[in-house]
């Protein structure tokens, strides 16, 4: 069984208290961590704080440099990232490739950001009181990072908060998911062979008990949080003074207007429902269809659902496989259930063996019931009918949550329509609401979230403007 040990304020150190990894395809543990307590994160704490200065003082050149040298690190190393991404998610090795390609694009877009941190210069003479005074304002990094990552993403979620924090310049101590903490930890030892002092990154598993120590120490002065709503929420509650910033996950809706080209829509629904068992924020949930293309696309969509390839995460051929554990596919199982009791429709799917759960379409659903008004984080999706377009507008639009939708039309009009009146933070023509690349903004409103990531809007939540006023 390999170790991992954990990196704290840049140390590689063991703890009494052993942290197994579980392969949720076998079930068996194959490697072990640890899990950081008080005095570790006590001494992480103290080491970012002893790097501040040099960090904010550290020239634009050599965070390029670093950021790229992390980049770079990986690319060589891909392979056996991925696979390690794979045994401690079972995520589809493909997928797993995919996600340590988009962590290397994030470094690299990180290093591009490190050169053109913001700064203006202002007139100040717009009244009569800013005569002969100017202004130039610099943005100045925030302090201590505290970032929690989840387990659906364990590497490119991680390195949604490093990256930034590195080009922006603050310390940054990373609590990954005790379920996935192998392939951050892995990445931590090309962070060690950088020029970064030691003490700018510290990667810890943790409890919630001690991890919850992150949300409120007055000494860290970010918190950002990718997870649950209700565990969100609730830090931020807690959080005191500091700055913060959610990414809550979703329900995301698709509308598929009677001018949208039905295959490509088929074929793109059925990655955005289905990709890493619908374990994914921006998992297409629910699916809106014009009356006159419904049965169309449905008859499609079923087709190619039922063909998806079951089996190990570790075959380049498999499509879907096992979720995190079993506890969720009992959940998504429960869901269904309770769904088709009030009267819900199974198209296809809808069975469970352990860890398992085969991808589902259902139909007949209304907004109160949980696969519709909750996030299933499963291979689930909800097909309905409407009318006309405004009408899937209204759809998409219902519950609480507001993360991406995606719009699937020929319309210059419905297009615009849709930009114009979906209640969420980003709308995507002709493809899924799973779709994401790692510069855009990216977040939610209402039970979504609070803020954006995207490397550059990162790195913004992560310093403070400061103006300096002087005579012209």
């Amino acid at each position: 069984m390999d170790t991992f040990p954990i990196y704290c304020g840049g140390e590689f150190i063991e703890t009494d208290e052993i942290l197994e990894v579980t392969n949720p395809y076998t079930g068996k543990s194959f490697a072990r961590t640890f899990n950081a307590g008080s005095a570790e994160l006590e001494k992480a704490i103290k080491s970012a704080e002893s790097v501040r200065v040099t960090l904010q003082d550290l020239p634009s050149f050599s965070k390029y440099d670093i950021l790229m040298e992390l980049a770079n690190g990986l690319a060589s190393d891909k392979q056996h990232f991925a696979e390690i991404l794979s045994l401690e998610s079972g995520k589809p090795i493909r997928y797993a490739i995919g996600e340590i390609d988009r962590s290397i694009q994030c470094f690299r877009v990180a290093a591009e950001e490190s050169r053109r941190l913001p700064r203006e210069s202002m007139s100040l003479d717009w009244t009569p009181a800013g005569k002969g005074k100017e202004g130039w304002v610099k943005y100045f990094p925030v302090g201590i990072v505290a970032g929690i990552s989840p387990f659906n993403f364990p590497m490119n979620l991680a390195v949604h908060k490093i990256a930034p924090a590195i080009a922006a310049g603050c310390p940054i101590i990373l609590k990954p998911s005790s379920s996935t903490p192998l392939s951050v930890l892995l990445l931590s030892r090309l962070i060690d062979k950088t020029a970064l002092p030691k003490g700018a990154v510290s990667i810890l598993p943790m409890n919630r008990q001690i991890g919850n120590q992150l949300v409120t120490d007055e000494r860290i002065s970010l918190l950002s949080f990718t997870g649950s709503p209700v565990v969100g929420w609730n830090m931020k509650k807690n959080a005191g003074h500091k700055k913060v910033v959610l990414e809550l996950g979703g329900n995301a809706g698709v509308i598929i207007s009677s001018s949208a080209n039905i295959e490509d829509a088929v074929n793109k629904c059925v990655y955005g429902s289905f990709a890493y068992s619908g374990q994914v924020c921006i998992h297409t949930q629910r699916i809106y269809i014009h009356k006159d293309v419904f049965h169309s696309f449905i008859n499609q969509f079923a087709a190619k659902t039922n063909a998806l390839v079951k089996g190990d995460p570790l075959n380049s051929s498999t499509d879907i496989s096992v979720m995190i554990d079993e506890a969720n596919a009992r959940r998504v199982e429960l869901w269904v259930q309770e769904a088709i009791e009030e009267g819900a429709s199974l198209i296809c799917g809808g069975k469970r063996d352990g860890g398992y759960y085969e991808p589902t379409v259902i139909t007949g659903t209304n907004i109160g019931m949980k696969v519709c008004c909750e996030e299933i984080f499963g291979p689930v999706v909800v097909v309905e009918q409407i009318d006309n377009f405004q009408q899937g507008i209204e759809r998409v639009n219902e519950g609480c949550f507001g993360l991406q939708a995606g719009v699937f039309t020929d319309s210059l009009q419905e297009m615009n329509d849709a930009f114009n009146n979906l209640e969420v933070g980003g709308v995507i023509i002709n493809d899924v609401p799973t779709f994401r690349v790692d510069h855009m903004p990216y977040g939610g409103i209402r039970e979504s979230g609070l803020g954006r990531e995207g490397i550059r809007y990162a790195i913004l939540d992560m310093m403070e403007p400061r103006i300096l006023v002087k005579n012209s």
